[in-house]
């Protein structure tokens, strides 16, 4: 296995001070800022846009990883990278046959692009579409809300991608979002998980530097 990125998600940030947060979790060891864009029609939260990202973006030298969980997002996407974001990531349920398009539109901005499947989705109806992506993100919990328990008939699919990504000979990153603590993130790693996302197990601790290691190397 090659390096694991860990991306701590600041949807389980204190938002009264993001900015505080955001410097606190790159000092601390995150590779990754994931930023969770929700716009309460794709799913039942609604979070924050491209102001947001722009604000907080002179506050980490991280990689900035945009989930947009939003409908038609290729409406949206010149204006999260004008914000500030490497990466964007749409997903297949609200993109569906303008998938590929929206992926190449991100990548003509100049930003890395991926696709993100639901939990339910078959990783199969995207196989043709994972050379197209940098990253590509399975969920392992239903978008929405943070907290919520990890999906285990997802290892599977992990480990489907992974070596679909291996046999392509391409270096697309493979992200899991969504429950993913100390008791299961070896699991998800030896599945073939590269970039893990981690909101509460990161954010409820004091000590940030310790979790994220451990995260990175359990």
């Amino acid at each position: 296995m090659g390096k694991v990125l860990i991306a701590p998600s600041i949807l389980s940030a204190d938002f009264s001070k993001i900015g505080e947060e955001v410097e606190n979790i790159s000092k601390e060891g995150a590779d990754v800022i994931h930023l969770d864009v929700m716009d309460g029609v794709f799913v039942k939260n609604i979070t924050f846009g491209p102001k947001f990202v722009k604000d907080v973006r002179n506050k980490s030298d991280k990689i900035f990883d945009a989930h947009l969980m939003i409908v038609e997002p290729w409406k949206y996407i010149e204006k999260f990278a004008e914000a500030g974001a490497d990466y964007i990531t749409v997903h297949y349920e609200a993109c569906r046959d303008k998938l590929k398009e929206t992926l190449r539109a991100i990548k003509d901005l100049g930003v890395k692009c991926g696709a993100v499947i639901n939990p339910d989705t078959d990783p199969e109806k995207v196989y043709d579409i994972i050379p197209e992506c940098d990253m590509f993100l399975l969920m392992s919990v239903f978008p929405g809300f943070g907290g919520q328990k990890f999906i285990e008939s997802v290892l599977p699919k992990v480990e489907k991608v992974a070596d679909f990504v291996v046999k392509s000979g391409k270096e697309t990153l493979v992200e899991i979002d969504g429950g993913i603590t100390l008791e299961n993130v070896r699991r998800v790693k030896d599945a073939g998980a590269n970039v893990i996302v981690a909101g509460n197990t990161v954010f409820k601790e004091t000590d940030r530097a310790a979790v994220i290691e451990k995260l990175r190397n359990y």
